[in-house]
């Protein structure tokens, strides 16, 4: 009778141990999110830092599959203001780009080079990297389907259209002031 009750134990806790050294994939939802902010977020899922056995020397990360990354979220003034870095190796091969100028050409990419920056620049860089699956949209393939687990939460509230909220909740809403009937916008 013991023995079985500690085989047992010992059979839990092996399948707790695979459980913790098998790599998961989570699906996270760009949708409205800084990228920047993101991007370090996701980093430390690639690494491997949620993860109890986590080393510096160790390649213990997850995937990340990111959904509508064409609809990320900057002030104004860093679309307009933030410059991307690009040498085709050639002399006079130097070009910057603005970010939405980026975004536009590929929607991808402000987050791809966000998550680059924001994971250290050591050997397992590019590794980590190919564990991060970026999608402009909402459609994935099904065989990744098939291998979610779990949905990382999204750091920023996604904001409601006016449309969307029902009309009991709007006229419910506290008003700063009411207009005067004769009142022209």
């Amino acid at each position: 009778m013991r023995l079985t009750a500690k085989l047992c134990r010992t059979v839990l806790a092996t399948s707790d141990q695979k459980l913790t050294f098998a790599r998961q994939w989570l699906l996270y939802d760009a949708r409205h999110q800084n990228p920047f902010e993101s991007a370090e977020m996701i980093s430390k899922v690639l690494q491997g830092l949620h993860k109890p056995v986590y080393h510096k020397n160790t390649d213990s990360g997850d995937h990340v599959v990111v959904i509508n990354c064409k609809e990320i979220a900057m002030p104004w003034y860093e679309w307009k203001f933030r410059m991307y870095y690009h040498h085709t190796d050639y002399a006079g091969g130097a070009s910057w780009t603005s970010a939405w100028e980026l975004h536009d050409k590929n929607p991808t990419k402000v987050l791809e080079k966000a998550v680059y920056h924001a994971t250290p620049g050591d050997l397992w860089r590019r590794l980590r990297m190919a564990r991060l699956h970026l999608f402009s949209d909402d459609r994935i393939p099904d065989d990744m389907k098939e291998n979610l687990n779990y949905q990382l939460r999204q750091l920023r509230p996604v904001p409601r259209k006016l449309e969307d909220i029902p009309e009991q909740e709007r006229r419910e809403f506290p008003k700063l002031f009411d207009f005067p009937k004769d009142y022209c916008w």
